[in-house]
């Protein structure tokens, strides 16, 4: 029966006088109302739901089948569920036929004129007809027999009926209690009805809840009151402990038994945490979440922070209502005990009116007990279900977005802002979940604070109301303060992580230019500017601490000062009622700064998630697609006008008007910035179309400029998500001369390759590139000047093997700068200024314009150099000999290094610890001691540490203090005179509650101050130690882990661990305060409270080995989905032309589920732990509440014993409170650990040396002399340069060539100190490098590295990061590489904008900005790492001009793919596999036919006239 069923009968037992005592909650009408509108609600929906299944038609078929496929249990739990709903339906039938008799009788026919006795018939009625129909549809649905083996599913909203049912038998219950010990009389008949409806509420929501569930068989997927629990089947053992457990283990967590007993035994890997249930996973969610949002801004509407919301409540929504009954069951729990401490005194008194009423007291205080802790655990864990669901399914659909961002929206946002948004906006969306019912809670709290207020001080709980209310308005201002803080320190550390995540992508270029201290500098800078908003912030912070801090003790005063002007007798028993009050009152007070800082911050995030989902899309009606064979027309591009900014006034590619059949190979050329790349791009559908019209009949395949590559696997990079095919994959190898490569690395194609490829050579990661191209076997391939970055040979390979050979029957359409690939081509297109200038083939247009005669007039000058080589008669020999080239390269090889190969295919089958990019690293094990000193001794010296904790003890102190005294200076009761006077009480409870808050203002600032200098202190000694490690460090260390700690870590030092550290002080001072309050009564408590404590030590002792691994497996799984983002939103345009999206949402998936496991599992751990505490620690209270209900009266002051019970109700928060602080800060000082991890990489050598200072023009000659030179990336890699001994000498020009691996990038690194030499020495004029300086080197050299680098800024900072030139040497630099027209144009000259990466830039003028780096610097020793491999031939002839005039008596060193490009060199070094093979001058070396560089000229040459 309901709770207003239970005082009906109450009602009709009282006399007027009586009931006209009751507090508001117990009114009969107000009661029996409520329990008539839920049963009345209930009737209606099941009287609907069994005329649709009536009118639907019979299930005889089915039921038919289903008794002819095998019975069910006896006693299965929807038999026990329908059994047990006909019992009930049958009582309360039997109860309302009772109570209308019994009515009919007292009354002498029936008197409706009371609206007590009206209210009670209907609800009475409204039960029995509800119970009934509810019992005849589940037996219609659930009665009959089942297949063996089927699921048993009730309906959501039933088992939240049976939930609400089971509450208001509770209630009812409580009800007649707590009407008992006003004396009220409770007829015998509403006891048993209470007894059988808690019965069989409990029994029902067994059913409902317990049994083996279907692995994914989430509440939120079940229709309301669904005909036919529906059977999808159960192939798939359950992976998910959570799923399959029963209904004892679910209330227990006893189902996380089996995985903390291993990680007590082992530390824990990923592997040994089970998997999600499918309700959690991104695969069960996203679908839900995605058709919410499309419901509410689908048709163009714009999606709002609130339409977000909206769409993750719509998903989450089962989590949001059984979390909200958890929510209100413990905070009805919690409001018992105070309600009844006034009950306990005056018994403890003797009071004759409570002489029986101990033992009643006792169970309701421990059933009290029981339900909120209960509630709590379930209330918690839910809340953390639903927080990690909410952020996977935000993480997928940014993932999504991202991918099909367009170029505007990709450039309008920053890859450090869009990671900040799953990093951090997500997360706290997740977070959010913790405080989502805060809301509603508060006022519910303050109600029922209220209502017990006001039935011990009567009109004076106004004034506590009021005292409430003006401390919830007094955190208005700091709470808008907050918000603004907030909002601008997010948009500070956004600015930080962007210009870091640029930093750490460039780290090669900065540390060669010997930038990288500028650059720490500008970080620095950047978090002086967030820390100023942090500061800010955590003061804010401070004030709206000591506001709610000081928040309970300020009502008592109030209030109690109201009683003394009012003249209410302060009895102890009224007293402690309140006292008890404020302290639960405490929690949403204590809570609501949080809550409002909370809701500031998740505003904040959900606005900047929906803005990012509001960002403009690649439209999909840009290219029209046919499928293939469809059509002999291949591309087709008809009037297309297309523009980058898409403005009409400046369009990128105008007038574009041209046709590639099936099979043809279209080549397009011209000058740098032409529109070459940005023409591949819209036949991609990747540049906003003004108009016209894109057709394309196939599938595509597209090779970029600049090679992406993703860290993992070379084999999965060439896969790229087929099946493998070993004889097709060889052929692709072979066509991409990868063979050889593989066979040099040390695990072949399983070599893992570092982020950005960094391991590999630039010309391997495009023939990787173009292998991956290949292997997918499309229709259509595009290459973006592919070639550029391979040597002569290679590039020649590749052109004869793929595009010749493989994609002979392919539609091909190539940009190249090579001249020599233009005559096979069955379509040149010849781009200026975003026009086709000319289109045809070779000899047709060769004559027809000067474009294409431009850039071959600029080969031929190039060629000019080898007139003297009877080229016609070489080249047949060259071609033969080709394959014998390298055969012979490859016999070179020492046997050392034929050693080595073995060793490394030895090793392969061995731990992959010769891997670059190894497992990231996690400590084992407890975090050290030394972690916690650290962090506490870093600040100050750690001089702050005593002070805070002397404010609290003090604050604690000085609380218990105002407490005894209110307790002993009060009567007992109105017959006994009061020790002091009524305004003396006040007085002195003033003096100290008022010390008692300054004590805690004292603590909040001290601790703040603390804070924010540590996590100062610990930002920069990370960054300075980042900034100074070896490259080495950046080559195997992807950036996302660097970026994890720099965002996520240090957002948790900069706002959360000394708050954490400080609550884990502050319980146990308080801990140590209740016990001291307790045994001052009964200090037999100890008997217990000792065991207790051990045990619970025990238990966190045992728990935290497991939730330590945990949560630091949560910290390693989240730089992968960190990193995996950034490298999609680098590469999308590549996943997008290859149709590759599903394939990477997908990996997307499988990286948040990993991520999301160790979450769920560790808050699952966690509430395991705090139910075993809670159960503890209300073992502690039923002793010491046993021991003084036990005791003779008078032995003990009743007033000190009730303010030890008052005490005691928090015992078991407390105790929990202080094991789960040391757990939470255990887990979250992990990211001080990772922090400390990070300013402990080994340094660099210095960047200067003290001692001997260099000449200021060293070097002067420029002589470099290498001797026995070995060099290798990594202790566990093979030697990449072996013995290397060469000479180059000071003022002359040496061109370096070798195949693509050879070595050649190695040595100038080596030349730079990039890596440093293993053996052997290089002196530059007679100094050897590694006695000197870092940057005393650097500064001294001069490079124009292979991948042209621009930073975010301007044109000046770009080519003078240092500040050391003024604008006319700017100028003249960036005139005299060809630029200074370029940036004239610019409205803003020098300071005209570089957007990240330099992408408003052509890569062919980023060349040309480091040109004119070099051209400023003019330094003695010039090193050209592949310079020219992104420009045209023309391009690259004015820049060896450039070079030619300022450079003419400078050593220079040039690395080339173009064989022209050395060919007026004074020396030419031949490298093959780290051995200088030839060195010579270019004319002997050619003289000598056998010369393999006159073999490779001869290469060159004939491809270049063969055409």
């Amino acid at each position: 029966m309901s709770t207003a069923a239970r005082a009906s009968s109450v009602a009709a037992a009282m006399m007027a006088p009586a009931a006209d005592q009751l507090p508001l909650i117990l009114w009969p009408v107000l009661l029996h109302g409520v329990g008539a509108a839920a049963h009345l609600l209930l009737a209606l929906a099941v009287a609907g739901r069994l005329v649709l299944s009536a009118s639907a038609g019979g299930r005889g078929k089915d039921a038919a089948a289903e008794r002819r496929g095998g019975g069910e249990p006896r006693w299965s739990r929807r038999a026990v569920a329908v059994r047990a709903t006909w019992a009930l339906a049958a009582c309360e039938l039997f109860l309302a036929a009772y109570s209308w008799v019994m009515w009919y009788l007292d009354s002498g026919g029936g008197d409706w004129r009371s609206p007590d006795v009206v209210a009670d018939q209907v609800d009475a009625a409204a039960r029995a007809v509800a119970w009934l129909l509810l019992a005849a549809w589940l037996q219609a649905e659930h009665g009959r027999p089942r297949r063996r083996g089927d699921q048993e599913r009730f309906p959501a909203a039933l088992k939240l009926w049976w939930a609400l049912f089971l509450l208001l038998s509770v209630l009812s219950v409580a009800v007649h209690a707590a009407t008992s010990l006003d004396r009220l009389p409770v007829p015998a008949h509403s006891w048993v009805g209470d007894a059988v409806s808690v019965l069989a509420a409990v029994v029902l929501l067994v059913s409902g809840f317990s049994g083996t569930r279907e692995a994914g068989d989430s509440a939120s997927e079940e229709p309301l009151l669904n005909g036919v629990a529906g059977n999808n089947g159960n192939d798939t053992v359950d992976a998910s402990m959570y799923t399959g457990a029963g209904f004892l283990s679910v209330l227990t967590f006893s189902w996380m038994g089996p995985l903390l007993a291993v990680g007590h035994r082992k530390t824990l890997g990923l592997d040994d945490v089970p998997d999600l249930d499918t309700g959690d996973s991104v695969a069960g969610l996203l679908p839900s979440f995605k058709t919410n949002l499309e419901a509410l801004a689908g048709d163009g509407q714009k999606l709002t922070a609130f339409k977000l919301t909206k769409a993750l409540v719509r998903t989450v929504w089962w989590h949001i209502a059984v979390t909200a009954l958890y929510a209100l069951v413990y905070n009805l729990a919690t409001y018992v005990g105070p309600y009844l401490i006034d009950s306990l005194v005056q018994y403890l008194n003797g009071d004759e009116r409570y002489a029986s009423k101990g033992k009643l007291l006792f169970v309701t205080f421990i059933v009290a007990k029981v339900f909120e802790c209960l509630s709590q655990r379930h209330w918690f864990f839910r809340l953390q279900q639903a927080g990690i669901r909410a952020r996977s399914a935000l993480v997928s659909v940014v993932y999504q977005k991202g991918l099909s961002l367009s170029s505007r929206s990709r450039q309008s946002r920053t890859s450090g802002e869009m990671i900040n948004i799953i990093s951090v906006d997500a997360d706290r969306v997740g977070l959010f979940s913790w405080y989502m019912h805060d809301l509603w809670l508060v006022p519910l709290q303050v109600g029922m604070a209220l209502f017990i207020l006001y039935s011990t001080l009567r009109i004076a709980s106004l004034a506590a109301l009021g005292a409430t209310v003006v401390v919830m308005l007094a955190n208005v201002p700091p709470m808008r303060m907050q918000e603004k803080f907030q909002q601008k320190l997010m948009d500070c550390k956004d600015v930080r992580m962007k210009a870091t995540s640029e930093i750490l992508r460039n780290m090669r270029i900065l540390k060669l230019q010997g930038w990288e201290m500028k650059f720490l500098s500008k970080i620095i800078d950047l978090r002086k500017t967030e820390t100023s908003w942090l500061k800010k912030y955590l003061y804010t912070s401070t004030m709206a601490t000591f506001v709610f801090w000081g928040a309970p003790t300020f009502v008592a005063v109030v209030t109690f000062g109201a009683c003394m002007l009012l003249g209410i007798p302060l009895e102890s028993g009224k007293v402690l009622s309140a006292l008890a009050t404020f302290r639960v009152l405490q929690e949403p007070i204590y809570n609501l700064p949080d809550t409002i800082s909370m809701m500031i911050q998740t505003k904040v995030s959900l606005d900047r998630i929906a803005s990012f989902l509001c960002l403009e899309e690649l439209p999909m009606d840009a290219v029209q697609r046919l499928p293939s064979g469809t059509s002999d027309v291949a591309i087709e591009v008809s009037n297309g006008s297309f523009s980058w900014d898409a403005s009409p006034e400046a369009p990128t590619l105008k007038d574009l008007n041209f046709q590639a059949r099936q099979g043809m190979r279209v080549a397009v050329c011209g000058t740098v910035g032409s529109g070459k790349s940005s023409l591949l791009s819209c036949i991609l559908g990747e540049v906003p179309k003004l108009s016209g019209e894109v057709k394309i009949c196939g599938t595509m395949a597209y090779v970029s400029q600049s090679a992406w590559i993703q860290s993992g696997k070379i084999q999965d990079n060439i896969l790229f998500g087929k099946e493998m095919d070993s004889e097709k994959y060889d052929r692709v190898l072979e066509s991409c001369s990868l063979k050889k490569d593989l066979e040099i690395l040390p695990f072949g194609d399983e070599t893992v390759i570092g982020e950005r490829g960094i391991n590999l050579s630039g010309g391997q990661k495009q023939r990787i590139q173009i292998a991956r191209a290949l292997y997918q076997d499309a229709d259509i391939y595009l290459f973006d000047d592919p070639f550029s970055a391979v040597d002569a040979h290679t590039g020649s390979h590749l052109f004869k093997e793929c595009l010749l050979g493989a994609l002979a029957s392919k539609t091909v359409v190539y940009v190249t700068h090579q001249i020599e690939f233009l005559p096979a081509a069955d379509l040149i297109l010849v781009m200026k200024g975003g026009r086709i200038a000319q289109a045809g083939k070779y000899h047709e247009i060769l004559g027809s314009g000067e474009e294409l005669m431009e850039l071959v007039g600029a080969h031929q000058d190039a060629l000019t150099a080898l007139d003297a080589i009877d080229v016609a008669n070489e080249g047949s020999e060259a071609l033969s000999s080709s394959g014998a080239v390298t055969v012979s390269l490859s016999r070179s090889l020492s046997l050392a290094e034929e050693k080595d190969k073995q060793n490394g295919k030895e090793d392969s089958g061995k731990v992959r610890s010769g891997q670059l990019v190894q497992e990231e690293e996690r400590e084992k094990g407890r975090v050290g001691f030394w972690v916690y000193w650290k962090y506490l001794t870093l600040a100050y010296g750690g001089a702050l540490v005593p002070f805070v904790l002397l404010a609290q003890i003090l604050f604690q102190v000085l609380q218990i203090a105002s407490n005894y005294w209110m307790a002993w200076a009060s009567p007992v009761s109105k017959d006994v005179e009061p020790p002091v006077s009524m305004s003396t009480l006040i007085y002195v409870f003033v003096a100290l509650a008022v010390a008692s808050s300054l004590c805690i203002l004292i603590r909040a600032l001290f601790l703040v101050t603390a804070a924010y200098k540590t996590a100062t202190l610990l930002f920069n000694k990370m960054h300075m130690s980042i900034f100074r490690a070896p490259m080495s460090f950046f080559d195997s260390t992807p950036s996302g882990r660097i970026l994890n700690r720099a965002s996520t870590d240090q957002s948790e030092v900069d706002t959360s661990i000394a708050y954490q550290m400080g609550s884990v002080a502050f319980s146990i001072i308080q801990l140590v305060g209740i016990i001291a309050v307790m045994s001052q009564v009964a200090w037999q408590v100890f008997v217990v409270f000792v065991p207790v404590i051990t045990a619970c030590f025990w238990y966190q002792r045992y728990y935290i080995d497991t939730a330590r691994e945990l949560q630091r497996l949560v910290g390693v799984c989240k730089a992968p989905i960190i990193q995996h983002f950034a490298e999609s939103i680098t590469g999308s345009t590549t996943i997008r032309s290859f149709g590759k999206e599903n394939q990477f949402v997908s990996t997307n998936s499988h990286l948040m589920d990993a991520y999301s496991r160790p979450k769920f599992y560790n808050a699952a751990a966690m509430e395991w732990l705090c139910f075993r505490l809670d159960t503890l620690s209300s073992l502690t209270f039923a002793f010491a509440l046993i021991f003084l209900i036990s005791l003779p009266t008078g032995l003990i002051d009743p007033g000190i014993a009730g303010l030890a019970v008052t005490y005691g109700l928090n015992l078991n928060m407390l105790q929990a409170w202080v094991v789960w602080s040391m757990c939470n800060l255990e887990n979250k000082i992990i990211s001080v650990e990772r922090i400390l991890q990070y300013m402990s990489i080994p340094e660099e050598p210095p960047l200067s040396m003290s001692g001997d200072k260099l000449p200021h023009n060293w070097p002067s000659e420029g002589e470099i002399q290498l001797s026995n030179v070995h060099v290798r990336y990594a202790p566990q890699l093979p030697f990449v340069l072996k013995g290397l001994t060469v000479t180059f000498p000071g003022g002359m020009k040496t061109g370096i060539v070798g195949r693509t691996g050879s070595g050649k990038s190695t040595l100038i690194q080596a030349l730079f100190r990039i890596v440093e030499p293993t053996i052997g020495q290089i002196l530059v004029d007679g100094v050897d490098i590694c006695t000197i300086g870092l940057h005393d080197l650097r500064s001294r050299l001069s490079i124009i590295p292979q991948d042209p680098t621009m930073f975010e800024g301007t044109v000046r900072s770009n080519l003078d990061p240092l500040g050391e030139y003024n604008d006319d040497q700017i100028w003249e630099a960036l005139d005299n590489c060809q630029l200074g027209d370029e940036v004239r144009k610019k409205e803003l000259k020098l300071d005209s904008p570089v957007i990240e990466n330099g992408e408003n830039w052509s890569v062919g003028q980023r060349q040309l900005v480091c040109l004119g780096r070099v051209i400023l610097k003019r330094t003695k020793i010039l090193v050209l790492d592949e310079a020219t491999a992104s420009v045209d031939t023309a391009t690259d002839n004015m820049i060896q001009r450039t070079l030619r005039q300022n450079f003419s008596d400078a050593t220079v060193i040039t690395i080339a793919h173009r064989i022209t490009s050395v060919l007026d060199s004074d020396v030419v070094l031949l490298l093959d596999n780290g051995v200088a093979v030839e060195r010579d001058t270019p004319a002997k070396l050619l003289e000598d036919k056998s010369s393999l560089f006159s073999k490779l000229v001869a290469e060159y040459t004939m491809r270049a006239t063969h055409t």
